[in-house]
């Protein structure tokens, strides 16, 4: 539940009984439909597996109050019936995603955020945009608070995705002051846990895959750039909340708790158990060199903060990752 922002009564969105879910076979759109499913919601997902997975929602096989629609976000959105809240999840969210599909990328960032709001403002639904850190880019200021515009690259490799979250941003805001669309912006910080993609290409998936298989951990640059993260049920408890609010301002969700690359490779080793060496390899364009969240103001407005500390959060990541592994090998 979370916390209305001025008396601090606990706020139920109980009469919103229909949310869709663009992305819902992505890492965080499969968890936030496991969790909506959870509280009584009739869910809608949208797909088009262009990042997602089938495997993800695999296990909502026969459950009644769930439904999927095979379809591009970017297409017009055409839902039957009453819907009450649109979460937009959808979006290649690795680096090795969008640096391999740059205009997909922008194409959600911008068309699909225009046909999730526009179907919000037809039913007359709140609407929940799943941004990210990534507006910040190398950020200049640490940590990074919600009222930092960031210093971006708009032309860089990286810039598809982060200027395509940014006029989500805009364009979401835009539509809460224009149409009176009950809005609301998460900015994502790194998220880790099960369901991510074994070769996902984001750090926490490639280095518990590389150390499960005896190969070399690659750390980028000299592994000094610093990064935070959060584990998936303290990030979904987050949009949960936020999705019960009144705010419609960013709202950093993430794990403050900070360390380097090269910390957390030595940390991957030792839970994994792992002899692989570390690798060091040329810093990518444009990656940032420090990385946490200021979570004050989702303290404040949302009662909420991280509840899983790190090693907890990967030993149960790693147990996820041994698995698949597993099944792929036999």
């Amino acid at each position: 539940m979370g916390a209305h922002p001025v008396t601090g009564e606990k706020v139920t969105i109980d009469k919103m009984r229909t949310a869709v879910v663009t992305g819902a076979a992505g890492f965080l759109g499969s968890h936030l439909t496991d969790r909506l499913l959870a509280e009584g919601y009739r869910v809608i997902g949208i797909d088009n597996f262009l990042t997602g997975s089938r495997a993800n929602v695999e296990h909502l096989q026969g459950e009644a109050k769930f439904e999927l629609l095979v379809q591009d976000v970017t297409q017009y959105l055409d839902i039957e019936g009453p819907v009450d809240i649109v979460f937009h999840f959808a979006s290649p969210a690795s680096p090795v995603d969008y640096l391999e599909l740059p205009i997909q990328t922008l194409k959600v960032g911008s068309l699909g955020t225009y046909r999730a709001l526009g179907l919000a403002k037809a039913k007359r639904a709140r609407f929940l945009l799943a941004s990210t850190s990534e507006c910040y880019g190398d950020p200049l200021v640490h940590p990074q608070s919600e009222d930092y515009w960031g210093n971006v690259n708009p032309i860089g490799p990286r810039g598809v995705y982060d200027e395509a979250k940014r006029f989500a941003e805009a364009l979401t805001m835009a539509y809460h002051r224009v149409h009176g669309v009950h809005t609301h912006i998460a900015r994502i910080f790194n998220t880790y846990g099960p369901r991510m993609r074994l070769r996902d290409g984001r750090v926490v998936p490639a280095f518990i895959s590389q150390a499960l298989t005896g190969k070399p951990l690659t750390v980028f640059g000299d592994g000094s750039q610093t990064r935070s993260f959060c584990y998936v049920s303290d990030l979904i408890e987050g949009i949960y909340r936020l999705a019960c609010s009144d705010y419609h301002e960013p709202i950093n969700l993430g794990n403050p708790v900070e360390l380097t690359i090269r910390e957390f490779a030595e940390l991957i080793r030792r839970l994994t158990g792992s002899s692989s060496t570390i690798l060091y390899e040329p810093l990518p364009v444009d990656d940032p060199k420090q990385r946490r969240p200021d979570i004050t103001r989702a303290r404040r407005i949302l009662g909420w903060e991280p509840k899983v500390d790190l090693e907890t959060g990967l030993r149960w990541t790693v147990d996820w990752f041994k698995a698949r592994l597993k099944m792929t090998t036999e």
